[in-house]
């Protein structure tokens, strides 16, 4: 199948210490209908790398391409519509919730889907939500779903997913699971989830990224990941004890 993202010899520094290295050589490809988890312990550059392909962040070297186009040679905002990025702290605009769901298609001018609208909420276990309700109040784990269906409402043709549960319970952890599984099949949609849970990891992936020692250090089918790592850093980390939402689904 046609690669869809191609990624050639990026390197990024820290911001506020270039001197320190956050990765480096990092070379990857992804085909339109690929669904991708980015593994890593925590501090390897997995959001960061997801930034930067959103074009939010900056590479210090390599090259980004999408459809067989630069980073270089596109518009960032048409990019960003194809190449969806969803960050673990949702932000909310000023405003309802309705006015969070509408901003994306008045900003580029596509009509807003009511009926996509109530069923992605009723799917992500939001059916009861007042739209008209202040986005501020929202919880954490409100925003999270608000700001993934946002995203959705663009049909990206590449979602860039940032610990997107991290902020619910087990039960609306899976009902997010199924709904993306649901438009996967039926968008085509691919994806780059970054989670630390394995278990979210094996279901939701069909291929492991792992970042370590300051690169991408593996790049496999998802079940060989999980039964033969190629690395001594990746049997470590599987060996991790799991980490699972909670047991109780929570309202």
């Amino acid at each position: 199948m046609p690669q869809m993202l191609e990624i050639e010899q990026l390197k990024k520094s820290h911001a506020n210490t270039p001197e320190i290295l956050l990765f480096r050589d990092v070379d990857a490809a992804a085909a339109q209908h690929d669904r991708i988890a980015l593994l890593g312990s925590s501090g390897q550059g997995k959001s960061t790398l997801l930034r930067i392909l959103s074009l939010l962040d900056i590479a210090d070297e390599g090259v980004i391409r999408f459809a067989g186009l630069s980073s270089k040679q596109a518009d960032p905002i048409q990019w960003r519509m194809k190449i969806c990025y969803v960050a673990q702290q949702a932000v909310m605009l000023p405003g309802s919730v309705e006015d969070n769901l509408k901003i994306t298609h008045e900003l580029h001018h596509i009509p807003y889907n009511v009926t996509l609208v109530k069923k992605l909420l009723t799917q992500s276990g939001l059916e009861s939500l007042d739209l008209s309700k202040k986005a501020s109040e929202l919880s954490g784990g409100e925003k999270q779903r608000i700001s993934l269906i946002r995203a959705l409402l663009l049909r990206p043709q590449m979602l860039l997913l940032d610990e997107i549960t991290a902020s619910l319970d087990q039960c609306n952890a899976m009902r997010v699971e199924d709904m993306l599984e649901e438009w996967h099949q039926q968008e085509g949609t691919g994806m780059i989830w970054v989670t630390h849970q394995l278990e979210q990891a094996a279901r939701i992936s069909d291929y492991v990224w792992f970042m370590g020692n300051r690169t991408l250090l593996e790049k496999s089918p998802t079940r060989q990941f999980f039964e033969q790592p190629a690395t001594e850093l990746a049997r470590q980390y599987l060996q991790q004890p799991l980490v699972k939402g909670d047991e109780l689904c929570l309202s």
